[in-house]
């Protein structure tokens, strides 16, 4: 049976999450393969609304098993606070796998991811000061401390008390903060592990027997491919790879494994964070594009920068993913435009290029050409075909399948579950 991968293709916030749980009572499994929980995922079933931040959608599935892959980096303070959170409101978490690879994220991490970004003044990454990318760079380092730690005391103690030795001089001696206590800091988290416990499993080992037993396995990124580390628009990108390559590391399946990529596009774009965004609307117009789609962080509250659909990025997002079908979402929020652009290659020194520039002193200059769309004023938020959507609607999103390089599978007309036009099979 499929493993099938969900990828962002733009700056994030795509509506990921409603694509996952369409899919929800279909998929055996549903894996978080990377970021951690400076990335949330908006799902409304109904009239409730549930924000996610490191739990994965398919907790909201009484059919699904969520899991934490190995990818991810857990603050376990905030997961212990989010699993409590979502079962006071009736939603059961007893199924939850977490890996045991999957590193944490320490206080030590949080005090410099926000020190740094402070001393970077204007240069700043725009990063959410929960101690991601400092994780992920511990990681790497091999200084990193993982769920599986949590379980043995005294290598925790040793794995605490060496890595301080380091972070402190940097905090006091660089930065003018206060140092951490390792012993405080073990017994917290030793805490954190007997709460955590009955959760982590060797999930690479779980996920691919479920293969083999012919289950779906569902893998959702966060973030998205622009925010890729090696892929996106570089230094302002994420410390991860939520591309489809990063699934496969990120959860232990192997990519021949991988049957189908789902790519996530807005019918418009948004960014979060500082970097190059060509298509961006600073003015009254992206203000209305902010409030009318609701563009506001799930984890941040923080405001989305707003711009025209880019069809460069998501040819872009095609190619490095290798994207089979696409689901474009929040397509009503551009009803009531008279025209609505959409930018078809970038202009830089004068030359007009359809592909996304090999530089980033490139990407800073380039300029958005623009094609312009007939709008459309009738309301979509019903419909359940394409036939149903009006004539300009209609022509947009099949104007924009042609331009990003693969089929379109699913239009979202609103924030609800039953808010989609399916023309494809998601699965």
């Amino acid at each position: 049976m499929p493993a099938i991968v969900i990828v962002g293709a733009q700056w994030g916030d795509e509506g990921k999450g409603k694509a996952t749980d369409l899919m929800g009572d279909s998929v055996d499994f549903v894996v978080r393969y990377q970021g951690g929980n400076n990335a949330g995922h908006t799902v409304v079933i109904g009239e409730e609304s549930y924000a996610l931040h490191l739990l994965p959608s398919g907790v909201l599935s009484p059919h699904s098993v969520p899991v934490i892959g190995n990818g991810v980096v857990i603050d376990p303070g905030v997961l212990i606070k989010e699993i409590g959170d979502i079962q006071a409101r009736g939603v059961s978490c007893e199924r939850l796998l977490i890996s045991a690879n999957a590193h944490l994220i320490m206080p030590h991490h949080v005090s410099l991811d926000k020190v740094t970004e402070r001393y970077l003044g204007q240069a700043r990454i725009g990063t959410t000061g929960r101690g991601i990318g400092p994780a992920y760079s511990d990681k790497v380092a091999r200084t990193g401390i993982r769920v599986q730690d949590l379980f043995d005391p005294a290598i925790l103690r040793q794995k605490l008390e060496l890595v301080l030795r380091e972070k402190n001089q940097v905090l006091t001696k660089v930065y003018n903060r206060r140092g951490i206590d390792a012993g405080r800091v073990a017994d917290e988290y030793l805490e954190y592990g007997k709460r955590l416990a009955s959760y982590v499993a060797d999930t690479s080992l779980i996920l691919n027997q479920a293969l083999e037993e012919d289950k779906v396995v569902l893998l959702e990124g966060a973030q998205a491919t622009l925010l890729d580390v090696d892929h996106g628009t570089y230094p302002f990108v994420t410390s991860s790879s939520p591309t489809a390559g990063g699934a496969c590391v990120g959860s232990g399946l192997g990519p021949t494994r991988i049957t189908k990529v789902l790519g996530i596009v807005k019918a418009y774009t948004t960014r979060v964070g500082a970097g190059p965004f060509p298509t961006e609307l600073t003015d009254e117009v992206g203000e209305w594009l902010r409030k009318t789609g609701g563009e506001y962080g799930v984890t941040t509250g923080r405001e989305r920068r707003t711009g025209w659909f880019d069809a460069v990025i998501a040819r872009y997002a095609t190619r490095v993913n290798g994207v089979t079908d696409y689901f474009i979402t929040k397509l009503d929020v551009l009803s009531g435009l008279e025209k609505v652009p959409v930018c078809t290659g970038y202009e830089i020194d004068g030359v007009v290029r359809a592909d996304v520039p090999m530089t980033q002193t490139e990407f800073h200059h380039a300029k958005p050409v623009y094609e312009y769309f007939d709008g459309w004023w009738e309301d979509i938020s019903n419909a359940k075909s394409l036939s149903e959507l009006p004539a300009n609607a209609r022509a947009y999103v099949l104007a924009l399948a042609d331009m990003i390089g693969a089929p379109v599978a699913a239009i979202g007309v609103g924030p609800r579950r039953d808010q989609t036009i399916q023309l494809r099979p998601l699965i």
